[in-house]
């Protein structure tokens, strides 16, 4: 497989990336060819974008030749073996750190601006690169982010040869690539477009990656019950979309999660919600409950039409698996606000068909080809709703596992939700 270019290449391995269920992910990016690559797998994860800085201890008398590793926080990496046999002095060893030391302040200030590192304490450190060939400054970085707190290490690139890969699942605790190819020559070899990075380019997709903030809400569902929800409203946000997360799964849903940041990404608002509290959560029956899932969606769907900051937002439902059937009975209610529906490998048919035949907003059915038996119950589905389209996702499975699946997925929900809740087409990117 090659790769367009570096963003390609981010939105690849992060449709890898979001099925890892990562706690409370921060995403850094190599500096500098892999601070674009990670600023796709931040925008999946709906993470903050940050830079790591790692600088090739080389030796001098071959520069190319790296006899270890110099990272943030004066954490050294070596390549005993090799110093060994060079013969290395400490006093070499110490002059050269104290180089590439330099240069690495140079250039954390150059693109953070002062600023400090995002927290790395307790969370999940997702490091990416845009490829990966001895591991030696990887290796570097995966102690960086331990020294500093980090409850999981994650490597994360688009393309390695197997024995670094090996190398480095000794040392990380998940290591993901798109591409592992022993016909490995260079890194380069693999991307039509790899032109270097500037420090220009890092800045950029450092502050473009703090942009996007969410802020935690509580919902009220009736009675005592209030349900954790985060929502992410862009400046001029066009629509609002709810997510309806399905049996086992939360607002943390990574493939929801991942979803959400595109349709912020072309303007859309989001809000990720619990349909049920933790408590009900462990009880089967409610899980399966439609009516009272989509009661509670129902419920998120009146709070915010009521709150001042958006009620003049068209809605839309994004539900997954039996989330789709709530965000159908939802729909279907007089008088709701919903303008369009987006279910995403969802049971439909779980829905009373009454239910179907009521619900008026435009609805969209997206279902993997190999997700057969989901796929036959949408096909009937289809049959009952008013105003409906199936989209079959060639290759894909019920989960959208498979590379560029979750990826077309958001891209028929974006256009879905463009066409019917605003008047705009969907914002791209200048570069994707």
């Amino acid at each position: 497989m090659r790769f367009r270019d570096r963003a390609e290449a981010g939105r690849l391995l992060a449709d890898l990336v979001v099925g890892l269920d990562l706690e409370s992910p921060v995403v850094l990016g190599m500096a500098r060819g892999g601070v674009p690559v990670a600023a796709q797998v931040a925008k999946a994860l709906a993470a903050p974008l940050d830079v790591l800085v790692v600088r090739k201890l080389g030796y001098p008398r071959q520069p190319e030749l790296a006899m270890g590793a110099l990272g943030e926080g004066g954490v050294r990496v070596l390549n005993d073996e090799l110093v060994a046999q060079l013969q290395v002095s400490d006093a070499v060893l110490d002059e050269v750190a104290t180089r590439e030391e330099a240069e690495l302040q140079r250039r954390l200030a150059a693109y953070r601006h002062g600023r400090p590192g995002v927290e790395l304490g307790g969370r999940s450190a997702v490091v990416v690169d845009d490829g990966l060939a001895t591991g030696a400054t990887a290796r570097a970085a995966i102690s960086v982010v331990r020294t500093r707190g980090a409850s999981r290490a994650v490597l994360a690139v688009p393309v390695a040869p197997p024995a670094a890969v090996r190398a480095l699942e000794a040392v990380a605790d998940d290591v993901v690539c798109v591409e592992v190819s022993e016909r490995f020559f260079g890194i380069g070899q693999w991307y039509d477009d790899f032109r270097q990075t500037s420090d220009d380019e890092v800045r950029r997709l450092l502050a473009a990656g703090g942009e996007a903030q969410s802020r935690s809400v509580v919902v009220p569902a009736g009675g005592d019950v209030r349900l954790s929800g985060d929502l992410t409203v862009p400046p001029q946000a066009g629509g609002l979309v709810l997510f309806a997360h399905g049996s086992g799964s939360s607002r943390r849903s990574p493939r929801n999660r991942a979803v959400a940041s595109v349709l912020n990404d072309a303007g859309l608002g989001t809000l990720l919600f619990d349909l049920l509290t933790d408590k009900e959560a462990d009880d089967r029956s409610k899980v399966f409950d439609i009516e009272l899932l989509g009661a509670r969606l129902s419920a998120a769907s009146q709070w915010a039409a009521a709150d001042p900051s958006l009620s003049a937002f068209s809605q839309g439902l994004f539900g997954a698996s039996t989330g789709a059937a709530a965000a159908l009975v939802t729909a279907s209610t007089p008088g709701s606000a919903v303008r369009a529906v987006v279910s995403r490998g969802g049971r439909p048919d779980l829905a009373p068909e009454s239910v179907l035949r009521a619900v008026a907003a435009p609805t969209l059915l997206v279902v993997g080809s190999e997700d057969t038996t989901v796929l036959e119950r949408n096909r009937w589905a289809l049959e009952q709703l008013p105003e409906a389209h199936l989209e079959v996702v060639a290759g894909a499975s019920h989960l959208f596992e498979e590379p560029g699946a979750l990826g077309r997925v958001a891209e028929l929900a974006t256009e879905w939700f463009c066409a019917h809740l605003t008047a705009s087409p969907p914002r791209r990117a200048a570069a994707p």
